[in-house]
C-alpha cells in the first residue's frame, strides 16, 4: 500500500486547527478531531501553495495572542 501523503495524484485537504496551524491532508481520510477542512479537495500542488498563500505566521495563534498582551 502506498503512503496516501505522497501520493502526487491524490485529492487533499487543506486542515486548519484552533491555533490556526495548516495541515496538508488525503481527502479520503477522515478529519482528525480538532482540525477543520479550509481548502479542497484539491491537488496536491494546490493545497501546498494554498497553505503557503495564507499560512504567513507560523506561530500558533495563542502564542500571538500571549504576545499581544504582553505587549500593552
Amino acid at each position: 500500500m502506498s503512503n496516501p501523503f505522497e501520493d502526487e495524484e491524490g485529492a487533499y485537504l487543506v486542515l486548519v486547527n484552533e491555533e490556526e496551524q495548516r495541515s496538508l491532508w488525503p481527502a479520503g481520510l477522515d478529519v482528525p478531531d480538532g482540525w477543520l477542512s479550509s481548502h479542497g479537495p484539491a491537488g496536491r500542488q494546490e493545497c501546498l501553495d494554498h497553505i503557503e498563500a495564507t499560512w504567513t505566521d507560523m506561530r500558533p495563534a495563542s502564542l500571538v495572542a500571549a504576545m499581544r498582551g504582553s505587549a500593552r
